[in-house]
Formats: structure tokens, C-alpha cells, sequence
């Protein structure tokens, strides 16, 4: 049990970069976002990736080959339109739209939930030899560990939102097209 669990906090870590800058780049953007939607937009990254895997270990090797070469384009999409979107909000904006609050709303948040988390649909195969309580716990781990990375990510694009506020969602955009070229290239390439 030793050997699943470190592997899970391993795994974890890895799974959660993608959100933790996609969180990092959040925080760029709204950098007065109160506590309680911070946690919810964190909460949200963990939980989808937690789900994934999980979905990825109950549906084995029978469905998922079908699936897992579509990863990378679905994410790559994604990124890309929201990267896009963000940078077009940010060139569009003038000073009087400056003053008002960027707010991330729950469809963007569940777009980059998807968006961090499906890559790690095919993790679950990677478990796919564990009892039912072993992926439990290595799930949990992933989705635990994604949350507490993401706070990290929020308060650090917080701190330097305010730097830069002027520029987040450019920023930001900019970093949600560099994280969905990333995937891309890494499921495309191997």
C-alpha cells in the first residue's frame, strides 16, 4: 500500500501543473476573486481531476482506446478557445472596462476543469490492477493534492495579478494556449 501511495502523490503532482497554471493564470485575472470562489474554482479542478481517472480505471482497456487518442485535440481546443478569448478581452479593453470586476464565470470554470483533467482519463488505466479501494484512495489523493496546488496557483496569480492588471487576461490567454499546445504536443508525441 506504501508503493500505491507514494506513486498517487507522484501521479498527483504531475496531473495537477496544468491546473495549478490555468489557477495561476485565474488569479491574473481576477485578482480581487473572494476566498469562497477561489475555493469552489479549486474544488472544481480537483474534483474533475479526480473523476477522470477514476472513470478511466472503471472503464479499463475496452472504451478508452477508442477515446485516448482524442485527448490531446479535445484539450487542445479547449485551451485554445478560452487562451483566445481571454486574450481578445484583453486587447479590447479600454479603461473604463478596466475599472469594472473580470469575473470567471461557472462555464469558463468547468471548460478549464475539463479541459486540466482529461488527459488524466488514460491515468486510470494505469491503476486498472488495483482493487476498487486502492483506486478510491489514489483518486482522492490526485483530486486532494490538485486542490491544495491550485490554492498555491490562485494566491501566487493574485499577488502578481495586481502587477500586472493591465495586461492579466493577455497574460493569462497566453498561458491557457501554451498549457493546451503542451498536452497536445505531449499526447501527440508520446
Amino acid at each position: 500500500m506504501g508503493e500505491i501511495l507514494i506513486r498517487s502523490i507522484f501521479l498527483a503532482i504531475a496531473l495537477a501543473m496544468d491546473a495549478f497554471a490555468v489557477s495561476l493564470s485565474n488569479g491574473l485575472k481576477e485578482p480581487n476573486m473572494s476566498k469562497i470562489k477561489m475555493i469552489a474554482i479549486c474544488f472544481s479542478f480537483g474534483f474533475f481531476q479526480l473523476l477522470m481517472p477514476f472513470i478511466g480505471y472503471l472503464c479499463g482497456h475496452a472504451i478508452i482506446k477508442y477515446i485516448v487518442k482524442f485527448i490531446p485535440y479535445i484539450a487542445l481546443i479547449l485551451l485554445l478557445f478560452l487562451g483566445i478569448k481571454m486574450i481578445i478581452e484583453g486587447i479590447k479593453k479600454n479603461d473604463k472596462e478596466e475599472k469594472e470586476i473580470r469575473n470567471i464565470t461557472f462555464t469558463i470554470v468547468i471548460l478549464q476543469s475539463i479541459a486540466t483533467s482529461i488527459d488524466a482519463l488514460s491515468t486510470g488505466l494505469t491503476f486498472s490492477n488495483y482493487t476498487i479501494n486502492q483506486a478510491l484512495i489514489c483518486v482522492s489523493i490526485i483530486g486532494i493534492i490538485t486542490f491544495i496546488i491550485c490554492i498555491f496557483g490562485f494566491y501566487l496569480g493574485k499577488k502578481t495579478g495586481v502587477l500586472f492588471a493591465n495586461k492579466a487576461d493577455i497574460i493569462g490567454g497566453v498561458i491557457l494556449i501554451i498549457i493546451g499546445l503542451d498536452i497536445f504536443l505531449k499526447g501527440i508525441i508520446g
